[in-house]
C-alpha cells in the first residue's frame, strides 16, 4: 500500500460516519446507502490527489458525498422503475421514537435535494457557516433557507 492509498484509508476511516450520515439521508434502504456510500468512495478517490486542503477535510468529504448523493438522486427520479417490497419488516423497532424518526426522514426524502443537504448538515450539528461553505452559500442565505424547510416540513402531512 502506497503513501496515498494509507492516508485515503486513514481519512475515510475517520469520515465514515459522515459519509454514512449523508448517504442515510437520500437513500430508501440498507442496499442503496451501501451503493451511495461505494460511489461516494469511489469520488473521493477520484478527487482525492487533487485536494489541496484549502478547505477542511470533513467540509471536503461533506461535499462530495452531497454532491454524489444529488446526482445520483437525480439519476434515479428520471428511471421509472417499479419498485418491489415487502408489506411488513420483521426487523423493524415500532416505539414511539422510531415512529418519529421514521416520519421526519420521510418528510425530509420528499424536499428537494439542495433543501435536503441543508437540513442533513443542520441535523448534524454543523454551524451556519459551516453549512454555508459545504453548500456554497451565504450564511444568511442558510439560515433564511432554515427557516422555509421547517415550515415546510411541519406542513408536510
Amino acid at each position: 500500500m502506497n503513501l496515498n492509498e494509507q492516508q485515503f484509508t486513514q481519512m475515510v476511516e475517520r469520515q465514515k460516519s459522515t459519509i454514512y450520515t449523508v448517504c442515510y439521508m437520500f437513500s430508501k434502504d440498507k442496499d442503496e446507502v451501501n451503493d451511495l456510500f461505494q460511489e461516494v468512495l469511489l469520488n473521493l478517490w477520484r478527487g482525492f490527489e487533487r485536494f489541496e486542503g484549502r478547505s477542511d477535510v470533513r467540509t471536503w468529504v461533506y461535499r462530495v458525498a452531497l454532491n454524489t448523493c444529488i446526482s445520483q438522486d437525480r439519476r434515479r427520479r428520471r428511471r421509472s422503475d417499479v419498485e418491489l417490497s415487502m408489506d411488513i419488516d420483521l426487523f423493524r423497532d415500532a416505539d414511539a421514537d422510531t415512529r418519529q424518526v421514521d416520519l421526519l426522514h420521510k418528510r425530509i426524502q420528499r424536499l428537494q435535494p439542495f433543501d435536503r443537504a441543508i437540513v442533513l448538515l443542520w441535523l448534524e450539528d454543523l454551524s451556519y457557516d459551516e453549512i454555508a461553505q459545504i453548500v456554497g452559500i451565504t450564511t444568511k442565505n442558510v439560515s433564511v433557507r432554515l427557516v422555509r424547510i421547517k415550515e415546510q416540513l411541519k406542513r408536510m402531512s
